[in-house]
């Protein structure tokens, strides 16, 4: 008797009761299947009055996660006297937050988690989106401009550009995928962090540096973990420093009629002033703001940086 075929995962997205972020911020968790059958997650932040936004859609970086966006999340969703309140939709891509890791490493790339990310735009009902992306984020972010025409509007993009530095990406490849010391303490994880970022982020103060602790991982009895699959540390396991890096001005160019926003950490190792410069050239429009004293990647949590997103996504009507 012949095996019957494989089924196929289902479709739609499932919900759970709302919550709240670890800011206060009122939020839907969900959950959908990617059409290789994981579970993947995300959060919908509903607009905390009436807009006429589409949506802001947060994609993250590498080895982050939803909690990265909840400074932006809170003052998107909840508008000003001057500025609409929009939705926040984060994604968290697979082996991130509470995603379900991928058995096969190899799956974990650009090209798959826009497809995942489109598929749960889909089962959102969602088909124009402001594109927000942090670093792998914003990869995904310009790629959709060459896959899915007309998907992206208009976007910001968190320290990342066409030109990747490969200091950057050789330190990032350095701490990708490093356990924690068995029994590690959120005291120690946070006193190790302030130590291995103390160049990338010198004006960060004690609560800042609890903050971003807490945003990169989980807290499970107490005790901090890892809050992505350390796998993922073998998509960067080749890169030497003389790997050539990928080239994203067909994609850059592919948002030519995009209104685009680049955030650039004043102290990145990732995305140099230059690339910047050049990537200003070509699109005329787009709109940059430099981060003081943030490197890679900025933050997203003081008032300056989120003052300029705003007022962007206003001034464009996003």
């Amino acid at each position: 008797m012949d095996a019957s075929p494989p089924l196929a995962p289902p479709t739609g997205v499932a919900f759970g009761p709302e919550t709240r972020d670890a800011l206060g911020t009122l939020h839907r968790p969900f959950r959908f299947f990617s059409a290789d059958g994981l579970v993947l997650a995300g959060r919908d932040y509903a607009p905390l009055g009436p807009t006429d936004r589409r949506p802001v859609v947060c994609l993250p970086g590498l080895t982050r996660n939803c909690r990265d966006f909840e400074p932006l999340a809170a003052r998107l969703v909840g508008g000003s006297a001057t500025s609409p309140a929009r939705r926040v939709v984060v994604f968290e891509f697979r082996g991130r937050g509470t995603s379900q890791y991928d058995p096969d490493p190899s799956r974990y790339t650009v090209v798959q988690e826009l497809a995942d990310t489109r598929l749960g735009l889909t089962a959102l009902g969602i088909d124009e989106i402001t594109a927000f992306g942090t670093s792998r984020g914003g990869i995904v972010t310009l790629v959709s401009g060459l896959v899915a025409p007309g998907l992206v509007k208009a976007a910001v993009l968190n320290d990342i550009g066409t030109e990747i530095d490969i200091a950057g990406l050789m330190r990032i490849r350095g701490y990708v995928g490093q356990p924690l010391p068995e029994g590690a303490t959120w005291d120690a994880v946070v006193a190790a962090m302030k130590f291995a970022n103390r160049e990338v982020f010198p004006a960060l103060d004690d609560a800042g540096w609890q903050r971003f602790a807490r945003r990169l991982h989980r807290d499970v009895g107490g005790r901090p973990k890892m809050d992505y699959d350390p796998a993922i540390a073998s998509t960067l396991a080749a890169v030497t420093p003389e790997t050539p890096m990928p080239d994203l001005w067909a994609p850059f160019d592919s948002l030519a009629a995009v209104p685009l926003q680049v955030l650039r950490g004043a102290r990145s190792d990732l995305l140099s002033a230059a690339t910047v410069a050049k990537m200003a050239e070509r699109h005329p429009g787009l709109d940059v703001v430099e981060v003081a004293d943030q490197g890679h990647a900025p933050l997203l949590e003081d008032a300056p940086t989120l003052d300029a997103i705003v007022a962007f996504l206003d001034r464009v009507g996003a």
